[in-house]
C-alpha cells in the first residue's frame, strides 16, 4: 500500500519503519522535508520511503495517517480537506486538553466523504517499536466504518506486529479514548513504565 504520515516523531517514524519494513511504500508529509532529522529518518528506512510537503504526501497515498500534535489537527485538515475527501484516513493525535481528544467532529465536515478510523492513539511509541508482552502481541483497540478499508487498516495493525480489535463503528470513538485515558493512568497514577513489561 502507499502510506502518508503527516508528521515524522517518534509515532509517525515508529510505525513508518515497520510499514516500509512489510513492504509498503512510505511518504511523510512535513513542513520542511530537507530537514536533516526527516532525511536521516527517510535514509534510515530504505528505498521504501521517501518525504515531501504535506499537499504532496497527502496526493500520495491511499492511506493517510495523522500523527502530528492534536492541537495542531484542525488546521492541518481544514487546509488540505479537498485533498483528503475521498481518502482512508487514520487519526491517530490525540487533543489532550480538550474536550474531545479525536478529531471526527472536524473530518465529517470538512472531509465528508473520507473514511476515517480512530487507531494508533492510545500508545506510546515504545509499545509500537515491541509489541509483545511475553511473547504475546498487545491488542490495538480501534473503530471505524466497516468494508473493505477496514480490512486495510487491520492488515496495517498486523503489520506493526499487534493485534487488531474493532470496538465497532465511528461511534465508539470515545470508547477508543477511554483505552488512552487507561494507558495514562497506568503510567501516570500507577507508574508503569511505558516500556516495562514486567507488570503484564
Amino acid at each position: 500500500m502507499k502510506i502518508t504520515i503527516i508528521g515524522a516523531g517518534h509515532i509517525g517514524g515508529t510505525l513508518g519503519k515497520k510499514w516500509a519494513r512489510a513492504g509498503h511504500a512510505i511518504r511523510y508529509g512535513v513542513r520542511n522535508p530537507h530537514k536533516p532529522a526527516v532525511q536521516e529518518l527517510v535514509k534510515s528506512l530504505g528505498g521504501n520511503a521517501s518525504a515531501s510537503t504535506i499537499a504532496e504526501a497527502i496526493d500520495f497515498g491511499e492511506i493517510v495517517l495523522f500523527a502530528i500534535p492534536g492541537p495542531a489537527m484542525d488546521e492541518a485538515i481544514a487546509s488540505n480537506a479537498s485533498a483528503l475527501d475521498g481518502k482512508i484516513i487514520l487519526d491517530a493525535a490525540n487533543k489532550i486538553a480538550a474536550s474531545s481528544m479525536n478529531s471526527q467532529a472536524t473530518f465529517a465536515v470538512q472531509t465528508p466523504n473520507a473514511t476515517v478510523y480512530r487507531a494508533f492513539n492510545s500508545y506510546g511509541w515504545e509499545i509500537f517499536d515491541n509489541p509483545a508482552f511475553h511473547n504475546v502481541s498487545a491488542d490495538l483497540f480501534y473503530c471505524g466504518p466497516d468494508g473493505e478499508p477496514r480490512s486495510r487498516v487491520e492488515k496495517l495493525i498486523l503489520d506493526v506486529g499487534l493485534n487488531p480489535v474493532s470496538l465497532g463503528g465511528s461511534a465508539q470513538v470515545e470508547l477508543v479514548d477511554s483505552v488512552l485515558k487507561l494507558w495514562f493512568t497506568l503510567g501516570l497514577v500507577e507508574k508503569w513504565a511505558g516500556t516495562s513489561r514486567s507488570k503484564c
